[in-house]
C-alpha cells in the first residue's frame, strides 16, 4: 500500500495542511521531503529507517555527502535539496537587521551562535562585535582549525575588534566532538584576550562553547 491509499486524513502532507506542521511526526515530515518511497516501502518508512540509520533527525541533517548519499533512496539530488533547505532556514532565522538587539537573554545568544556553528566538522572560533548598548556590530568567523582545535591568534582578534571600533565581544567555538565543556586551552586563550582587550577598555562578555545541548557559557560558570 503506498501513501496515496491511506486515508487522507493520515496522509502526511494532507496533515500538515490541515492541522499545521507542527503536528507531524520527524518521520512525517522526512516523507514530505523524500515525496517517495522505494521498491516494498512508503515514503514514511523510508524515512523511519532512515532516522534509525542516522541515529535521529540531527545525525541525517549532519551527514556529509558521502555518508548521505549511501542512505537508501537518496542521492546527490536530495542532498542538494538538503542544504538548500538548511541553509534557507538558517538565512531565516538569522536574519535580523543590523544592531538589532540578539541579547535580550543568555538562551537567545546561545541560539544564534548554535545556528551559525553547530554541525561544523572543524573547530571554528567566531565573535560577537557589540556597541556600547551592547547590539551586535558584527559576526565573523575569525580561526577554523581541524577536529581538535582552532589555532586563535590575540594580535588578529585585536586588529578586528579596533576595526569594527566595538566597546564588547562574545567569543564562541564549536567542539565537533559535541561535548561542550572547556579545556585548559579555552580557559587560557579566554584569559588572555580578556586582558588584551582590557588594555583598551573593551569587554569580554562572554565565551560560548557549542555543541550537543544547549552549549556552555563561562559567564554563567563564573570563568571570566
Amino acid at each position: 500500500m503506498t501513501i496515496k491509499d491511506w486515508p487522507e486524513d493520515d496522509r502526511p502532507r494532507e496533515k500538515l495542511l490541515e492541522r499545521g506542521a507542527e503536528a507531524l511526526s520527524d518521520a512525517e515530515l522526512l516523507a514530505i521531503f523524500l515525496r517517495t518511497g522505494v521498491a516494498g516501502k512508503s515514503a514514511v518508512d523510508l524515512a523511519r529507517d532512515l532516522l534509525v540509520g542516522f541515529g535521529g533527525l540531527a545525525g541525517l541533517l549532519a551527514a556529509d555527502q558521502d555518508r548521505f548519499c549511501a542512505g537508501r533512496g537518496l542521492g546527490k539530488a536530495k542532498f542538494a535539496q538538503l542544504q538548500a533547505v538548511l541553509e534557507l532556514s538558517r538565512r531565516y532565522l538569522l536574519g535580523r537587521p543590523r544592531g538589532q538587539d540578539v541579547l535580550a537573554s543568555p538562551e537567545a545568544t546561545r541560539d544564534y551562535l548554535r545556528l551559525r556553528l553547530y554541525g561544523s566538522p572543524q573547530e571554528i572560533f567566531a565573535c560577537l562585535f557589540l556597541d556600547n548598548r551592547h547590539r551586535v556590530i558584527r559576526y565573523e568567523e575569525l580561526f577554523r582549525g581541524t577536529i581538535d582545535g582552532a589555532s586563535v591568534h590575540p594580535r588578529e582578534v585585536l586588529r578586528r575588534v579596533m576595526e569594527t571600533n566595538a566597546a564588547a565581544v562574545i567569543f564562541a567555538h564549536n567542539h565537533p566532538s559535541g561535548v561542550a565543556e572547556p579545556s585548559q586551552a579555552d580557559l587560557r586563550i579566554t584569559q588572555r584576550l580578556k586582558e588584551l582587550l582590557a588594555l583598551i577598555e573593551v569587554r569580554v562578555l562572554d565565551h560560548i562553547i557549542i555543541g550537543d545541548g544547549e552549549g556552555t557559557s563561562f559567564a554563567e560558570r563564573g570563568l571570566l
